[in-house]
């Protein structure tokens, strides 16, 4: 690969994208908050409504279209880093985007920089993207419906196994994917999602990039496509 040209191949791509996952994050999400709140959800469900998403809208499409676009790893590490510097801010200020953030924690910082992280990293093992992309669906699709189930369910954020069900429903088939061992992952993924002592966005793609990372060096012909 020569990175120039790469660049240069990339950089309108990761311009439109920067600007739909801005869209999403500020005003979409907003949009589904608002009515969240008027359908008589909480504010707290309200708020996670809005953070799954951004997910799902964000972090999913993006990551679902890097095997298709991205030649380089540089120019999605800086839309995930410039996101990251921008939902964190408003931490420091005390200016909380309340339709997606809480004082309570920074899950979305976490997922930014996860995602910016696992995409350039696992790049340099599979230039296709699929190494990366498997994981990063994970924590968009997968982990984004099972909250939204649970959201549904029981109107706050609890561990639900109807949204740990879910989450696999929609996690086995993109494991698939890369195979036998992506399935794994995914079943893995699904239950590093379900305990509560890490955050999802940190344990699920962290699971999920193990057990692949493992299954490339040694178990390759367990990788290829169940499709």
């Amino acid at each position: 690969m020569r990175l120039v040209p790469a660049l240069i191949h990339d950089a309108p791509f990761a311009v439109l994208l920067l600007a739909w996952v801005s869209f999403v994050t500020f005003y979409l999400a907003k949009k589904v908050y608002e009515a969240a709140i008027r359908a008589g959800y909480p504010e707290a469900s309200g708020t996670y409504f809005g953070r799954k998403v951004i997910h799902i809208l964000g972090g999913g499409v993006v990551a679902l279209l890097l095997p298709f676009i991205f030649r380089e790893p540089i120019l999605p590490l800086a839309m995930a880093l410039l996101l990251t510097v921008a939902v964190y801010i408003p931490h420091r200020t005390g200016k909380l985007y309340v339709w997606f953030q809480t004082p309570d924690n920074m899950y979305e910082v976490h997922f930014t920089l996860a995602w910016g992280l696992i995409a350039f990293i696992l790049w340099f093992l599979d230039p296709t993207y699929w190494l990366a992309a498997v994981p990063l669906l994970y924590m968009s699709f997968g982990d984004g419906v099972t909250g939204i189930v649970r959201n549904i369910r029981y109107r706050r954020r609890v561990k639900g196994w109807e949204g740990t069900l879910g989450m696999l429903a929609v996690c086995i088939p993109i494991g698939a994917v890369l195979g036998y061992v992506g399935v794994l992952s995914a079943v893995l993924a699904t239950l590093a999602e379900k305990q509560p002592f890490i955050d999802d966005n940190v344990a699920v793609p962290l699971v999920a990039s193990a057990v692949l990372i493992l299954g490339h060096f040694f178990t390759p012909a367990l990788m290829t496509s169940l499709y």
